[in-house]
């Protein structure tokens, strides 16, 4: 397989300064024998690392430039690239990344990586997203793929005190560069709890939050915050390693945000590396919004927010936006899932019966917010916004006891009309538990005449243990009938579904 690394890429694995630890992870696949991947470089990106006035930097990079496959020649750049590009490219720099581009375009490499949003936005025009990857995903693809050679036996998050992180740890440095007060600020938490991960013993993400009062001083934050109840991102980093910790750690702070009953999020955030552009996309993607500027130790920080209000209209179109909240406007499924699925993607939602220690989020799909579920039922009305109840089929006798509702989660697409494997594989990569060559023996040639359909969900929230029984969903009306269980997709009107919400919390 012939990967062509973006200039960004090349600049920061050969700097001097490792000033992106992504990095390591990212060649730690490249260079894996197992994987036969020539990594390639454009001769654009030749001529930008020589254009550096540190002339013993491109002296040293000229050296190791040697460890890629340089392309001897330029795919011509004309047709729908030119398009793309007249209408996006707005410098030079711009031209030249859409010209590394066109190499993927006309299929001379096989996928590019690269860092810049600018190429991923032309890339999806270009209909070849599934051939340009970021870091994040195209460690997605090889852990995905090479199950074998990934070790899971790390990235548990878990509580930690300040006072027992390493404060010296590389780790910190890029907070350092942007506070100097930084090593001052973080001992004096030194009581306070922190979110953690660690990679064999390494630290690859840090999350700190706190809760604000309506009486909190924001002058320094332009335009001003009116008075609400607010978490605060005090701090928050996570080394880009193909496992969503980020997506697990935007769980944790949505769940902190309801457990503190606050009516807003806010980070503030520098705009300087990409390391804070890849934050900023995270915190977009989930309906972050600029706000305005805070002036910190003299340089502009930028200023996100977002609005958590449980009585303001849930987005239906895209539900990340107002993630957790349900809408009340749209339909409401009972979905049923094997016992050897559900915790796996669930980690949330345990059963009394099943061990802790079995399910330690260390796995992608377990710790991603975003799931999915194949189904080739003939129910194929689903849509953005419907709300999901996960049902989970029970294992011992009698199953009216042991089966039970355990989790509610919120549609966020679904995927019908699918026209190969490769498709679906992509569609679910990361996202499920279920191996690919089940995907392909169970859901794919299974039934060659009748193709599966995907849902895209978003796991909102975990109902308390003791967790609705079959036996309770029969007495509150919700299945009349449990001798004779409906199949597919079991509607439910809004009032059963109140009537649940309300038992479960209350029980």
């Amino acid at each position: 397989m012939r990967v062509l690394l973006d200039t960004n890429i090349i600049i920061h694995r050969e700097a001097s300064k490792v000033v992106n630890p992504d990095i390591g992870y990212l060649f730690h696949w490249l260079d894996n024998t197992k994987l036969k991947i020539t990594k390639c470089i454009h001769p654009i990106t030749v001529e930008e690392l020589n254009r550096s006035k540190d002339l013993e930097t491109v002296k040293t990079i000229n050296i190791k430039i040697k460890n890629y496959y340089l392309l001897k020649t330029e795919t011509p750049f004309n047709g729908i690239i030119k398009q793309v590009s007249d209408k996006f490219d707005i410098t030079d720099n711009d031209v030249c990344d859409s010209r590394i581009l066109n190499e993927v375009f006309s299929e001379r490499v096989d996928i590019l990586i690269s860092e810049d949003k600018k190429i991923h936005t032309k890339a999806k025009i270009l209909n070849i997203s599934e051939k340009v990857f970021s870091i994040d995903t195209f460690l997605e693809k090889v852990t995905a793929e090479n199950p074998d050679l990934v070790d899971y036996k790390i990235l548990a998050v878990r509580k930690q005190f300040f006072g027992e992180v390493n404060l010296s740890d590389t780790f910190f440095d890029s907070f350092r560069e942007d506070y100097h007060d930084f090593d001052k600020w973080f001992r004096k938490k030194s009581d306070e709890i922190s979110y953690v991960c660690y990679k064999d013993e390494i630290l690859s993400a840090f999350l700190f939050i706190k809760v604000e009062n309506e009486d909190e001083n924001y002058s320094d934050i332009t335009p001003t915050f009116i008075k609400k109840r607010r978490l605060k991102i005090g701090t928050f980093k996570v080394v880009n390693n193909g496992y969503k910790i980020g997506e697990r750690f935007l769980k944790i702070i949505f769940d902190n945000a309801l457990k503190q009953k606050v009516n807003e999020i806010y980070v503030t955030i520098f705009d300087e590396r990409e390391e804070h552009q890849r934050l900023i996309a995270l915190l977009e993607e989930w309906g972050f919004k600029y706000h305005g500027i805070k002036i910190t130790q003299n340089k502009e920080e930028k200023v996100y927010v977002r609005h958590f209000d449980k009585n303001l209209p849930a987005n239906i179109e895209n539900p990340k936006y107002t993630f957790p909240f349900l809408s009340k406007e749209t339909n409401i499924y009972i979905i049923k899932i094997e016992p050897q699925y559900h915790t796996e993607l669930f980690p949330d939602s345990i059963l009394t019966i099943e061990s802790p220690k079995d399910f330690i989020e260390n796995k992608p799909y377990r710790n991603a917010i975003s799931k999915v579920y194949i189904s080739h039922s003939k129910d194929r009305y689903l849509k953005s916004g419907d709300i999901l109840v996960i049902y989970r089929k029970g294992e011992t006798t009698p199953k009216i006891y042991s089966s039970t509702v355990t989790t509610i989660c919120i549609v966020e697409n679904v995927k019908n009309n699918l026209t190969s494997f490769e498709e679906l594989l992509a569609i679910c990569r990361k996202r499920t538990v279920i191996s690919e060559d089940e995907l392909k023996t169970k859901y794919w040639d299974k039934y060659p005449d009748y193709k599966p359909f995907v849902i895209n969900f978003l796991y909102a929230h975990s109902f308390p243990t003791p967790k609705p029984t079959l036996n309770d969903l029969n007495i509150l009306g919700i299945i009349p009938d449990i001798t004779n269980m409906p199949r597919g997709f079991i509607k439910m009107n809004r009032e059963h579904f109140n009537s649940l919400v309300k038992f479960a919390y209350k029980k």
